[in-house]
């Protein structure tokens, strides 16, 4: 559940790393039971995809300590930035199969504009400069290379910066 300071309208960002599965309803609920300054929730689930039957699994690595601190951060930019009552970001890393879930951000907020602002923002810095690293598993046998971030999801990045 994302708490809020009483001194401060900036709620604390929940973010978590982990290797097991979320539940979307469930999240959704931790975070707006009980919130009648919730209008709107903007949510993003990214999950692994199968690459047109080439893949058999995705192998997310992380920087354990570094990659919660940068994601911490940025959820902090994110409060700050748009007028958020609340922020959830989880990212799994482990092999994780075709279908599974990878990444969960919900943003809340009072209207959508700052809810889907802030939820974009999020996955673009999820997509672009968090200290994860994925390698392919394909259904022949072999491990694939480490994914490169593509030049799409940088200029997605780019309109963030001031």
């Amino acid at each position: 559940m994302t708490t809020t300071d009483p001194s401060s309208a900036t709620p604390s960002p929940v973010i978590r790393i982990q290797r097991e599965d979320f539940d979307i309803a469930a999240e959704i609920a931790a975070l707006s039971e009980g919130r009648a300054d919730i209008g709107a929730l903007a949510t993003f689930t990214g999950l692994c995809r199968d690459e047109g039957g080439r893949l058999s699994a995705l192998e997310l690595e992380h920087y354990p300590g570094m990659a919660e601190a940068e994601l911490g951060r940025v959820a902090r930019e994110a409060v700050q930035r748009w007028p958020l009552t609340g922020l959830v970001a989880i990212h799994r890393y482990g092999l994780i199969r075709p279908a599974e879930n990878i990444v969960l951000v919900i943003a809340a907020s009072s209207h959508r504009h700052a809810a889907f602002s802030g939820a974009e923002f999020m996955m673009d810095f999820l997509k672009t400069r968090a200290p994860f690293w994925k390698r392919e598993h394909l259904v022949t046998g072999e491990t694939g290379g480490w994914v490169e971030a593509r030049d799409a999801d940088d200029a997605a990045m780019a309109r963030w910066t001031v």
